[in-house]
């Protein structure tokens, strides 16, 4: 699996304290089935990262993978506040795609707040600008429960969204569970990630969730064949029409999605 949101880089954010941490957490995710990862660090008013930054410590790590005989690649990128975008010089900006200089996604984060109002215009601006966006955890965005009509805009405007895996499950409470297996059924879901701090609070499982949600049969095209695609700066390959269970087989419900 390819995981295109993840916090893995250490003392820079809010995710590992000590590269011995991000070590303990790339353990994790390669014992969870995860093959690459991109580090999006916050770069957002509480942490002002910066390009160059987060490319020296994703060399530094994957020179320590290597050493440590951890199976896993790591790229650079950034999770990109929304309410800072407009604040980053353009020449940063383009430094902080999802997997380094040179793509053109940009993976960025909706305010927590319960209106979005003007989001959709910044997105809007970045595409004119040449970029892509991927959407990170609208699941959790208060604005698009209120508004939904306002994703299903962007997404008909061509932004991808990236949920977490942990909504899937419950971990940020019932109703961002129940928006997120909403949004996964009316096809408004691209990518699942983990989004991942730590070992045991935020952890860096991706399969299993999506499996205990009843959308294992999306598990390929959502963590291997739409992110693959992203790195790649390819087309990004069609949902496939599939048959699963929402919410799991407890609830004796299924949902039959197909793309004409």
């Amino acid at each position: 699996m390819i995981d295109l949101h993840c916090h893995i880089l250490w003392g820079i954010d809010d995710g590992p304290a000590t590269i011995e941490d991000s070590l303990e957490l790339a353990r994790a995710a390669v014992a969870a089935g995860t093959r690459l990862i991109v580090a999006t660090s916050h770069v957002s008013w509480g942490h002002r990262n910066d390009a160059a930054t987060i490319a020296g410590r994703v060399a530094t790590l994957n020179e320590r993978l290597a050493t440590e005989g951890i199976e896993l690649e790591v790229r650079p990128g950034a999770e990109i506040a929304a309410t800072l975008v407009s604040d980053i010089a353009p020449e940063q900006l383009a430094h902080l795609t999802i997997g380094g200089a040179g793509g053109r996604w940009l993976l960025v984060e909706p305010p927590f707040t319960p209106v979005v109002t003007g989001i959709d215009a910044l997105i809007y601006g970045l595409q004119r600008d040449g970029y892509q966006i991927l959407l990170a955890h609208p699941e959790r965005c208060m604005g698009f429960h209120r508004d939904r009509e306002m994703l299903e805009r962007l997404v008909g405007a061509g932004v991808l969204t990236s949920i977490t895996a942990g909504s899937l499950v419950g971990r940020f409470g019932k109703p961002v569970r129940r928006f997120a297996h909403e949004l996964v059924r009316d096809e408004l879901v691209h990518n699942v990630a983990s989004d991942a701090h730590d070992v045991l609070g935020r952890p860096p499982g991706m399969a299993s969730e999506i499996a205990e949600a009843g959308f294992a049969s999306l598990a390929d095209w959502l963590t291997q064949a739409v992110p693959q695609a992203i790195l790649a700066g390819a087309e990004i390959p069609r949902r496939p029409p599939v048959a699963f269970d929402s919410g799991g087989e407890r609830h004796g419900m299924r949902w039959l999605r197909r793309r004409d």
